[in-house]
């Protein structure tokens, strides 16, 4: 670990010694506030707090927050039954097909994970406004910055609730009211964009100081995003102002952890176990092994106690996502990325040909994950199969992160990247070409081949490359789908581009019901808050 954001990681460890998954309901009015600011240290407890928080519902550490939702609804990674395993009540199931009720148990946990955020937010907003920052050794720039980074924050958990939900009470104030009312999404989305556009310039240019913190880099992403989805959300395009928050990053105006941002120049280092300076990182939680706080994405991801002796490592998990086979289709063969992200084939012991055994289905045979979710152990080696069909080797598996070997000092170090230069050059082209009818200007295609030239080798790149013709948004969404996997970002782009309930993928089908494209505000919310009006639909 580099010492120069050592304390902010340790400080984001100590604090997270509360606990972020005994959660009350109502949780915008119910919230703790610690008065002890007696110095500087204090200060920044209070306002990394939420951002330590936000791991829970944000990054894909077993938790049934904002990344479970927007993964498992979406037509990329799934959730199967693998046998005698994984059903759990349907849940996933029902994200899957998009049969979700008012009544899940996921969701309210989601729910209460997000508010809990904002109400960590709003408490520290409120005890920081009393206090006397020269006497704390704070200066005016510093105290400034800081709050700019609490509302910013604040404003980012508004965006992906508005995401899920809609319509959304809006609190700024600890129980102020005691039962908030529901807000159309449209004031919901003007509450984010004042108070992203009001407070991103105030935050300092992202450098190694800032990780673990929201800096510039991290609000002018935050505002591409919004404006990529304003027409949908609200139905008035802001293309211009897109482009324009790109550019700020682009150019290196809003900081970056070695100067200007760069891509990365292959496929391995934005998400190795050596990222926590990565050229194309524009914000990202500061995991550590060795700080105590691990990036755990092995609940969700990896297979059962035999990918041990694949990998190396000492971790397995609950084989449990998996990739949809239409995904997994929709990368060529040639595609690096088809071979460097993901777990397929058959699973050998670390460094040697011998075969990694099933315990399962498989039991006493090679372990070989497959581009099906069926019952091959049964004979069914043709049918489309479905989300009850599974078996332990069903499905392609997740490799995008990589902890390294046992042996390797940087082990299990890897950051949880949360905005990546890539996804603004995506967000700029796609602005461009709906700005110019859905046609592709070359800027557009030299943006998309930046990102796209490193999945490639150099033999197979002059065919593999777009063109103006070649490059449609129908193309730059399948693109941007092989480049961002397991990144939760499909959710919304594909509701953008008009598939989330039109779409067919896999054994999914349309439900061409709108409502669905947003959730249910849980019943036992609306129970608990009168004020609260459900979505449509539901």
């Amino acid at each position: 670990m580099k010492k120069i954001f050592k304390p902010l990681l340790y400080l984001s460890t100590l604090l997270l010694g509360t606990s972020c998954t005994d959660l009350d309901e109502t949780l915008y009015s119910q919230l703790n506030k610690n008065n002890f600011y007696n110095n500087k240290v204090e200060v920044m407890q209070a306002a990394l707090r939420p951002f330590t928080h936000m791991q829970a519902w944000l990054a894909p550490t077993g938790q049934s927050g904002y990344y479970y939702h927007a993964e498992l609804s979406a037509d990329q990674v799934a959730w199967p039954q693998k046998g005698r395993h994984g059903y759990d009540g349907g849940d996933h199931f029902r994200l899957h097909y998009h049969t979700w009720t008012d009544n899940e148990g996921r969701m309210r946990s989601c729910w209460n994970l997000l508010w809990t955020g904002v109400g960590f937010i709003n408490s520290a907003l409120q005890d920081l406004e009393g206090l006397d920052y020269g006497k704390l050794g704070i200066s005016d720039s510093e105290k400034n910055a800081i709050i700019a980074e609490l509302k910013v924050l604040r404003a980012f958990h508004y965006m992906k609730m508005m995401e899920l939900w809609g319509n959304i009470p809006i609190a700024t104030k600890v129980g102020e009211p005691l039962n908030p009312e529901t807000k159309p999404r449209a004031e919901v989305f003007n509450f984010i964009k004042t108070e992203l556009e009001a407070n991103v310039p105030n935050l300092l240019p992202y450098s190694k100081q800032l990780i673990g913190r929201v800096s510039a880099a991290a609000g002018y992403a935050m505002l591409a995003e919004l404006y990529l989805n304003a027409e949908y959300f609200v139905g008035t395009p802001m293309w211009d102002q897109a482009i324009q928050a790109c550019d700020k990053i682009i150019s290196g105006q809003a900081g970056g952890l070695n100067g200007t941002p760069k891509l990365a120049s292959n496929l391995k280092d934005t998400f190795s176990n050596r990222n926590q300076n990565a050229d194309e990182a524009l914000f990202q939680f500061a995991f550590s092994r060795s700080g105590g706080f691990t990036f755990d994405w092995g609940g969700f991801y990896m297979g059962y106690d035999n990918i041990k002796e694949v990998l190396n490592i000492d971790f397995g998990g609950w084989n449990a996502f998996v990739v949809i086979p239409s995904a997994f289709d929709a990368y060529k063969e040639n595609d690096l990325r088809k071979k460097e992200w993901f777990l397929f084939g058959p699973q050998y012991k670390y460094g040697t040909n011998t075969p990694v055994l099933g315990t399962e289905e498989w039991s006493g045979k090679p372990l070989v994950y497959v581009n099906s979710i069926r019952r091959e152990s049964e004979g069914d080696l043709t049918s489309e199969g479905d989300m009850s069909k599974g078996e332990e080797n069903s499905g392609a598996r997740f490799n995008k992160y990589q902890a390294g070997l046992l042996s390797d000092p940087n082990y299990r170090e890897n950051h949880y990247i949360i905005y990546r230069l890539t996804e603004i050059y995506f967000i700029k082209a796609e602005a461009l070409m709906r700005k110019n009818n859905g046609a592709a200007t070359q800027e557009a295609v030299d943006l998309i081949n930046a990102s796209k030239k490193r999945a490639f080798t150099d033999a197979d790149w002059e065919k593999e490359k777009y063109t103006t013709t070649t490059l449609t948004l129908d193309e730059l969404l399948a693109e941007k789908g092989r480049e961002f996997i397991f990144e939760g970002k499909r959710r919304t782009d594909i509701i953008r581009h008009g598939r989330y309930t039109k779409g067919t993928w896999w054994d999914h089908k349309p439900t061409n019901d709108p409502n669905k494209e947003i959730f249910a505000i849980p019943h036992t919310q609306i129970a608990a808050n009168p004020n609260l009006k459900q979505n449509p639909g539901y």
